[in-house]
C-alpha cells in the first residue's frame, strides 16, 4: 500500500506531526515522499486517516494499491521493514539495559508497553525482535522483585482505581472485540464507565477520555493480542476465566485459530444475532454484556480449560 503525498514547507509542526503519524504506523519511506506498507485493511485506513489529515493541512496526495515499486523487489522492501524495527529494537535493548542497575517498576512497565507498540508494527518480525523482548522480560522480573510484597497485590487495584467513572470512546457501529472490551472495562477495571461512540476518523478525544479499539487509542491492539487481551494484560487481571474469555475473542477477532477454542463458533453467532437485530451501540453492549457474563460465569462454575 502506497502513499503519496505533498506537504505545504510551512509550518515546520505540521511536516513533524505527519512524519511521527507514519513512524507511528510503522510505514517506510521507499522514495522521496513515498510511503509503504504491507496491504490490509489497517493500513489502507491508517494512510487513509492520515491523508486527510495532509489535505486538511494545505498539502496532497493519494493512496494507492502498488504490487511493486520501482527499483525495488519485495526483499528489498522487507529489508527497509528489518531496518527501522530493528533499530526501534536495538533502542528499547540499550534503555532497558541502562536500567538494569536500578529499575522502578513503571520504568518496567513504559519500556514494556513501548515493546509492544513496536511488535504491532513489525510487519515482517525483524530479527532483533526476540532479543529486546528477553532484554525487557528480564528488567521487569527485576522490578517486580524490587516492589514491596503488598504493592504487587494491590498495583492492579490501584491502576483500575484511576478509571473509576471515566468516558470511554470507542468506534460507531460495535462488534465482537469492542463489546467484549466494554464488558470487561464495566466489570473489573472501571465499574463507573460511560461509553462513548464516534465516526472512526478524525476523533480527537477530550480531557480524560480514553479511547479503545481505534486510531491511535490508548488501549487497542498490541503485537498479535486484540483489544481485550491488551486490557487483560495491560491491567493484570489474573482470573483464569478471563484468560479463557479472551482466548474466545482473540479467536473471533483476530481469526487465527490462535487457541483453537471451541466456543468462538457459537459466541460469534450469538454477537452476530445482537449486531443484526440491534443497530444501537449501547444497546449491543448491554445485550453483549449478557451473552459475556454467561460465559465467564460458565467457566467459573465448572472450572477453566488449561
Amino acid at each position: 500500500m502506497l502513499l503519496f503525498h505533498q506537504i505545504p514547507p510551512k509550518p515546520d509542526y505540521f511536516r513533524v506531526k505527519v512524519w511521527r503519524r507514519l513512524q507511528r504506523i510503522g510505514a517506510v519511506p521507499v522514495k522521496n515522499s513515498v510511503w509503504v506498507l504491507p496491504y490490509n485493511d489497517q493500513a489502507v485506513e491508517d494512510f487513509r486517516w492520515l491523508l486527510e489529515e495532509i489535505e486538511a493541512g494545505g498539502g496532497e496526495g493519494s493512496v494507492c494499491r502498488g504490487d511493486f515499486v520501482d527499483g525495488l523487489s519485495d526483499r528489498d522492501v522487507e529489508g527497509l521493514f528489518h531496518k527501522a524495527r530493528a533499530a526501534d529494537y536495538a533502542a528499547i535493548a540499550r534503555d532497558a539495559k541502562s536500567l538494569a542497575r536500578k529499575v522502578a517498576p513503571t520504568e518496567g512497565a513504559r519500556l514494556n508497553h513501548r515493546l509492544a507498540e513496536v511488535a504491532a508494527i513489525d510487519y515482517f518480525r525483524a530479527p532483533n525482535r526476540q532479543a529486546a523482548e528477553r532484554v525487557v522480560a528480564r528488567l521487569e522480573a527485576r522490578a517486580r522483585r524490587t516492589e514491596p510484597p503488598d504493592d504487587r497485590g494491590a498495583s492492579a487495584g490501584r491502576r483500575a482505581g484511576r478509571m473509576r467513572g471515566r468516558t470511554w470512546v470507542t468506534r460507531r457501529g460495535v462488534f465482537v472485540d469492542r463489546i467484549a472490551s466494554a464488558w470487561l472495562i464495566k466489570r473489573c477495571i472501571d465499574p463507573g464507565a460511560r461509553f462513548k461512540f464516534v465516526a472512526p476518523e478524525g476523533y480527537s478525544p477530550r480531557k480524560g477520555e480514553l479511547r479503545f479499539d481505534m486510531f491511535e487509542a490508548e488501549y487497542t491492539h498490541e503485537g498479535d493480542r486484540c483489544t481485550f487481551e491488551t486490557l487483560v494484560r495491560r491491567f493484570r487481571l489474573r482470573d483464569p476465566a478471563l484468560r479463557a474469555t479472551s482466548e474466545i475473542v482473540h479467536d473471533i477477532d483476530c481469526k487465527d485459530a490462535k487457541f483453537g477454542r471451541a466456543e468462538a463458533t457459537g459466541v460469534e453467532r450469538l454477537l452476530a444475532g445482537i449486531a443484526r437485530k440491534h443497530a444501537a451501540d449501547a444497546t449491543r453492549l448491554r445485550r453483549g454484556a449478557a451473552v459475556f457474563d454467561n460465559l465467564y460465569q460458565s467457566f467459573t462454575n465448572k472450572g477453566v480449560r488449561p
